[in-house]
């Protein structure tokens, strides 16, 4: 029997592979007697050159553009202040990642909406009007966002990055150039993320130690902690409003 049994699966994998390659030859021959596409970088002159090498750049702003968008706002210090409070409560999957990620961005938005406008008044409105040009929309729209992240950084890592850049010292602030204020700001971020992670930490430290003390004192070494804190500090979360005070004091301290 087992013996029939290889056979007869071996004649179904033959008989599918043989499907398989009737099946993609017409494929194969549509394909390449199909229509080519090629690429021509340089046989229309200069200006055609010229609008390729615009084309590509768009094309790659636009794949960094994610990673710009949470580098350069708020959105790092609002999903690491929420991670870190997630791992205070004891719930490291509640609330899920998705709505974690959905909250920092709207609140990103919240916070960035006047920078946006500014953004948008000042360089794109007047490009679309086709009355400034790109370069210049560029240096209107970068200002906003580099008032925003000059206002956040702190000064230590602002010259931090200037002396590792070696440059000479800027005699005002809006003469440092931004790729020195982009790590600054990075930097500044994590650090101020952090603080606000510590002081979310400690109460529910204090609520797990008074429990792990109780346990102790009973004789219920057996018995995890974490178990019985759990519901303590989700109604300590709850009756103090939790919520409403973390993301209102992130929300102000970029005020």
């Amino acid at each position: 029997m087992n013996h029939n049994r290889k056979w007869r699966t071996s004649i179904l994998w033959v008989s599918g592979v043989c499907a398989a390659v009737f099946l993609l030859l017409p494929l194969s021959d549509a394909v390449a007697s199909g229509p080519s596409v090629s690429l021509d970088f340089g046989s229309g002159g200069p200006k055609q050159t010229a609008v390729v090498i615009q084309i590509l750049i768009l094309l790659t702003v636009l794949s960094l553009a994610p990673a710009l968008f949470i580098m350069v706002t708020s959105f790092t210090r609002i999903v690491i202040v929420l991670s870190f409070l997630r791992q205070a409560l004891g719930t490291p999957a509640v609330p899920p990642n998705q709505v974690l990620l959905s909250l920092a961005l709207f609140l990103t938005m919240f916070i960035m909406a006047p920078v946006g406008q500014a953004v948008y008044s000042s360089a794109l409105q007047p490009l679309m009007a086709e009355q400034i040009s790109y370069e210049e929309a560029w240096k209107k729209g970068s200002e906003p966002v580099r008032g925003f992240m000059l206002r956040q950084v702190r000064d230590k890592d602002l010259e931090l990055f200037i002396t590792l850049s070696k440059i000479q010292k800027p005699e005002r602030v809006e003469d440092v150039p931004t790729h020195a204020i982009i790590p600054a700001f990075i930097l500044s971020e994590l650090r101020i993320a952090f603080q606000i992670g510590f002081l979310i930490y400690i109460p529910f430290l204090i609520v797990d130690m008074v429990v792990a003390s109780i346990l102790m004192s009973m004789g219920m070494m057996l018995l995890p902690p974490v178990v019985i804190s759990l519901p303590f500090k989700l109604i300590l979360f709850v009756l103090a409003d939790g919520w409403y005070l973390v993301v209102g004091s992130m929300v102000r301290s970029f005020q």
